[in-house]
């Protein structure tokens, strides 16, 4: 019985002390203002002349410090006197909000514009944000000269607009954030809107593209602006897409892949990645001819199966941090063989790289470990990259006229790009299978051929295979 209650008791210390330990990390994380959330944000916007005069109220803010982050190019940022209150939380030095019950707060700024409003104008980044946290919600509304003629756009749905005597007024309003704002002068106009996408046009456009816009298979509901411009803007953000012409397959393969890049975060990948994670979550290749190719190898290759367990597996990368390498590590997963296909597909300037498979054992020549000398699994046959390993057992090898060339010095080799023959010095030798085959940009010598020509022994071993050089006749 003592035993038990000595038992309980400590155990009542653990549970007490984790639950104060992570009390003290939660109290820690709102005095800091590390712990993410949501909040709205109604943004009213003046234009005059060479800047937009901006007042931002920020609300549903949670009761702890929150950090600003202010446009670059924002001047003049202090409080705006709404009420009482607005600003009883923001710091001196408008850098952040302090810990309290308050949860709206508004600040004003101005975003100086050099030389003013220009004609199909981007504006990027003029909003300020909170570290931390996202914005639910958005409302956005615009006042602008009445001499000034033209559009303004945000990615939002647009509410409504008025031509007043002195002053033209726009609204937005939606779910999520804004980032930039488009102006474009003349008779650019919203011609459709639907719960998902706003088409602004100078002209009306058919009937028929509409229609077909109620049949898009888009991966989010977020609200995205498709602007027609011949000369697309080089640079823009989710949730404004510029497209030369409007049909209703370029508009479901953009709006796509800007979702899939709002959704997905991408680093150093090349343009045919978020094209490829895109048409496998939407069942549909979408994009260039290297992303059909890649996605067509990769399903002769795989099962039902196996591409049920890749759609799965790609539907959960949520917020990591997708490279080529990250593909390669599921993919391996999947197909329960270690392969570098995305990888050398990127490194891959033209056509596509195809599907190999690596041996994940080290290899050795005689007992020094060769970190470059590679074995992959290539339609059956067991390859090694001649490139490296040759030089380690006494030959030069390089691609030359007419052919690869493997020397050393008593032994010369040509293995000529036209199939069926090698020559050993000197004299020509008919063949059934290839001694060394060409991948990509890259060459490899087969197993078999590796033993016969070159006068080597294999060992192979659970986490090694070791290549022994034998002497030289």
């Amino acid at each position: 019985m003592k035993f038990a209650l000595s038992f309980f008791s400590i155990l009542a210390l653990i549970i007490t002390g984790t639950v104060f330990f992570q009390y003290h990390a939660y109290s820690s994380d709102l005095e800091t203002g590390i712990g993410d959330f949501h909040y709205s944000q109604e943004i009213e916007i003046v234009y005059r002349e060479n800047s937009l005069d901006i007042r931002q109220h920020f609300k549903n803010l949670p009761n702890q410090k929150v950090k600003i982050k202010w446009p670059e190019k924002a001047t003049n940022a202090s409080c705006f006197i709404e009420n009482e209150k607005s600003c009883d939380r923001l710091s001196d030095e408008v850098s952040y909000f302090a810990k309290g019950e308050t949860k709206s707060q508004s600040v004003s700024y101005i975003i100086p514009i050099e030389g003013g409003l220009k004609n199909k104008m981007l504006l990027q980044n003029v909003f300020a944000t909170l570290i931390n946290g996202e914005a639910s919600y958005s409302i956005v509304s615009i006042s602008t000269d009445s001499k000034v003629k033209g559009q303004w756009v945000t990615g939002l749905p647009l509410v409504g607009q008025q031509q007043l005597v002195l002053v033209n007024y726009t609204m937005f309003r939606g779910n999520g954030t804004v980032q930039d704002l488009y102006w474009q002068a003349g008779e650019l106009k919203a011609q459709e809107q639907t719960p998902v996408l706003s088409i602004y046009a100078q002209q009306e456009v058919p009937n028929d593209f509409l229609k077909s816009l109620k049949n898009l298979q888009l991966l989010s509901d977020e609200h995205i602006a498709i602007i027609q411009e011949k000369s697309p803007v080089a640079v823009h953000d989710e949730r404004l897409l510029f497209l030369p012409t409007l049909t209703a397959q370029a508009v479901e393969q953009e709006v796509i892949l800007s979702q899939i890049k709002s959704q997905y975060n991408f680093v150093d990948s090349p343009e045919w990645l978020p094209e490829v994670v895109a048409s496998y979550l939407i069942s549909d290749p979408i994009g260039g001819e290297k992303t059909k190719k890649i996605i067509k190898t990769l399903n002769d290759y795989m099962t039902d199966a196996q591409q049920q367990a890749w759609q799965e597996t790609l539907k959960k990368l949520g917020d990591e941090s997708i490279s080529p390498d990250t593909m390669d590590k599921y993919l391996s997963q999947v197909l329960d063989a270690k392969t570098s296909y995305f990888t050398l597909n990127a490194a891959q300037q033209n056509g596509t790289y195809p599907l190999l498979f690596e041996d994940a054992r080290d290899v050795y020549v005689d007992d020094t470990l060769k970190e470059d000398v590679h074995v992959i699994l290539y339609e059956g046959q067991v390859l090694y990259t001649a490139d490296t390993l040759l030089p380690y057992l006494g030959y030069s090898a390089a691609e030359g006229k007419n052919g690869y060339y493997v020397n050393s010095e008593h032994r010369t080799f040509r293995f000529p790009k036209e199939p069926g023959f090698y020559v050993f010095n000197q004299r020509r030798y008919s063949t059934i299978s290839e001694p060394i085959i060409k991948i990509a940009d890259h060459y490899y010598v087969e197993e078999a051929w590796l033993q016969r020509l070159f006068l080597v022994e294999l060992q192979k071993k659970d986490e090694r295979i070791q290549v022994l050089k034998q002497e030289q006749q």
